[in-house]
């Protein structure tokens, strides 16, 4: 099942510099991680924002909920999840 999903991240203002770049480390680690396992296919900066859209590929809700609470920056989060599905006019989807 294909996911469309908003990220948009609210780092506290007071937040320890070294834990803030802690965080942000681990939190490529685990992108780049899911990209390379194929679950996370697509993944865009919002333009002006701490924001990312992202088309994850998982076989269910559960597994995408498991895959995105395992995000290191998951606590700071609010997250928009769009399930998608196949358009018919889709060119790339024609026999």
């Amino acid at each position: 099942m294909l996911f469309h999903v908003r990220m948009d991240v609210s780092l506290p203002h007071d937040l320890d510099h070294n834990r803030r770049a802690e965080l942000i480390a681990a939190e490529k680690d685990r992108a780049l991680e899911l990209q390379k396992l194929g679950v996370w296919p697509h993944l865009w900066r919002v333009v002006g924002h701490h924001s990312t859209i992202c088309v994850f590929d998982v076989p269910s809700n559960d597994e995408l909920h498991a895959l995105l609470s395992s995000l290191p920056l998951w606590e700071f989060m609010r997250v928009e999840v769009t399930p998608l599905a196949q358009h018919p006019s889709d060119l790339a989807a024609q026999p």
